[in-house]
């Protein structure tokens, strides 16, 4: 599925390319200590949010190629969102290439 084709309160099955990530919030719901960030995803159709919470915070970079698979789309903000929802599962299926060049000797 391509980002564009996303509509309001269905599941999203998408492969996109990590773009930006905010600064991680932590918060306090039901007695828990929870952290969300807002990451970027694009691919060739467009870009859309996507919520990272707790461990995949860290696990995700600026630059990976990720699959987000059973997520879920709503509207957060009056922006187009996705996010794991309970089922989801993000996963990275290419880290962002080194770009530093090793100096020869």
């Amino acid at each position: 599925m391509k980002i564009s084709e996303l509509k309001i309160g269905q599941k999203a099955d998408i492969e996109a390319t990590v773009t930006d990530i905010d600064e991680p919030r932590t918060f306090v719901r039901f007695g828990r200590t929870l952290r969300v960030a807002t990451a970027t995803l694009k691919d060739d159709s467009g870009d859309v949010k996507l919520s990272l919470w707790n461990e995949d915070i860290d696990r995700v970079k600026v630059g990976d190629k990720i699959s987000l698979k059973d997520g879920f789309v709503k509207e957060f903000q009056g922006e187009k969102q996705v996010t794991t929802g309970k089922l989801g599962k993000i996963e990275v299926l290419g880290k962002k290439e080194k770009t530093e060049k090793k100096e020869e000797k």
